[in-house]
């Protein structure tokens, strides 16, 4: 796909609570496609300690309001001021970078959606996106706490959606593999993205159950065009960046299961 270079303006800032906020921008002109599971590189402006430009994930495309938005947790200098952008701010941004999650799929498939922390942020998008063709998508969002949990209400209006918290404070205790929805699987597929232990423990389940399982890794990308390395896996085809080759990769191809 082609990509751009875009001053993006500032629609909102969304806190969703003291950690994570939703940003919403938008172009004078019609926003360039872009696929669920795609990421942008957002460039940092005022921030002398922010040399490189941030990755991060395409949370949902607003077509009818052209809008992009970036749902950003705010861990570093970078992210921080990015979450302290106000109406009207601009943000230069590449996109749409990366290759996503799959599209092939059959009306009335049924697709689990496994997301934590900020990992959710490609889920929605993709879920819209399979809803859209006529599949059944399915949410197991997990988190530390209720308080960590994020947009419920805008997962559950795509899909049904099952919760996980470490404190037990909402859904069920323990992480998401220990959900009881993967006790029975009513599901042909999974997705997921979050921290690498959650993914890799997901990768196993699926592999134990003979379940179809992709990943969107968030391994530090600084260039997002595959030119720095910074971004490599190891995968049975060899070592592959993931800003160019992924960020969505079928669970088969990685290398995990050895390490």
């Amino acid at each position: 796909m082609k990509k751009y270079v875009l001053d993006l303006k500032v629609v909102a800032v969304e806190a969703l609570n003291g950690r994570y906020a939703l940003l919403r921008l938008t172009h004078d002109a019609t926003l360039p496609a872009m696929l669920p599971g795609q990421f942008v590189e957002v460039r940092v402006d005022n921030s002398p300690q922010t040399m490189l430009r941030r990755p991060i994930s395409i949370h949902y495309v607003d077509v009818e309001n052209n809008e992009l938005w970036l749902l950003v947790a705010a861990v570093g200098e970078g992210t921080r001021r990015l979450v302290s952008l106000h109406e009207g701010d601009v943000v230069n941004c590449v996109l749409p970078l990366g290759n996503g999650f799959s599209r092939d799929v059959a009306s009335g498939e049924r697709v689990l959606l496994v997301g934590g922390g900020v990992g959710v942020a490609p889920l929605l998008y993709y879920g819209e996106y399979l809803k859209s063709r006529g599949a059944v998508p399915l949410f197991l969002l997990g988190a530390r706490s209720a308080t960590d949990l994020l947009e419920l209400e805008r997962f559950r209006s795509v899909g049904e959606v099952y919760v996980t918290t470490e404190d037990g404070s909402m859904g069920e205790k323990g992480f998401v593999t220990n959900h009881s929805i993967l006790c029975q699987p009513s599901f042909s597929r999974i997705s997921t993205c979050g921290p690498k232990p959650m993914m890799v423990a997901v990768a196993r389940y699926a592999s134990r159950a003979g379940i179809d399982c992709e990943a969107s890794l968030e391994n530090l990308m600084a260039c997002g065009l595959g030119a720095c390395l910074c971004c490599v896996e190891k995968t049975v085809d060899g070592n592959l960046c993931v800003c160019k080759e992924g960020p969505v990769f079928n669970t088969r191809k990685l290398m995990w299961f050895e390490e």
